[in-house]
């Protein structure tokens, strides 16, 4: 399975639940392959990370960019079980040449109104890249949500994801949590750091059973 994970928008936490989701697919034993998609390189260097701490399970990653993208997946998918792409948040040749390959998109977004405000052109995105790949499921999570109870911007946002026929908001729901920052840092995954939140781990946990469909 091709799961892309992308956006147009920076800073929305994406190579940080790309990075995870490789790591938990990888201890839940299968064959998974990171590819770095992203001039910043952040997954690469997550990976080199881990492999220099000699953290078990290994994550495979590779830096693919430009045109040949598509093809060069592909090719890969014949090797791999899994492929977790990690696009640069922007609108960008490597993000459309992966979602033409893709079985599943996901934009994570922030819940504020400028987050919000890029659904529109992410709805876009979606209904031109199904015109080559039909089968490709978008799916919208609500990430960096805030802790406190009291702040209702998540609901909000799931209202307006809502009016988007295009785009599937997944139930799962990751808040703004320190333990995410101090883990890819040191090239793990939530349940793999050591102080662990057990909220934290909950919520991916969701996450990963939303785009895996098992534990």
């Amino acid at each position: 399975m091709i799961v892309l994970v992308g956006g147009e928008k920076g800073g929305v936490g994406k190579t940080t639940l790309a990075v995870n989701l490789a790591a938990m697919r990888a201890r839940a034993g299968h064959d998974v392959l990171l590819v770095d998609a992203d001039k910043q390189a952040s997954a690469n260097l997550w990976a080199s990370i881990r492999d220099e701490e000699r953290v078990e399970p290994p994550v495979r990653c590779v830096q693919k960019r430009g045109k040949s993208l598509a093809a060069d997946i592909r090719d890969l998918a014949h090797r791999y079980e899994d492929i977790i792409i990690d696009a640069g948040g922007q609108d960008s040749v490597e993000l459309r040449a992966a979602m033409t390959i893709a079985a599943l998109v996901i934009f994570p977004i922030q819940p504020s109104l400028f987050d919000a405000a890029t659904l529109e052109t992410l709805a876009e995105l979606v209904i031109h890249a199904q015109g080559f790949n039909p089968e490709l499921v978008a799916g919208i999570v609500i990430n960096r949500a805030s802790s406190h109870p009291r702040v209702k911007e998540a609901e909000e946002a799931k209202e307006l994801v809502a009016s988007y026929s295009d785009l599937h908001l997944m139930h799962a729901l990751i808040r703004d949590r320190i333990v995410f920052r101090k883990a890819v840092r040191n090239g793990l995954s939530v349940p793999e750091y050591t102080e662990r939140d057990h909220a934290a781990g909950l919520e991916m946990a969701d996450f990963y059973r939303e785009v895996y469909g098992d534990a």
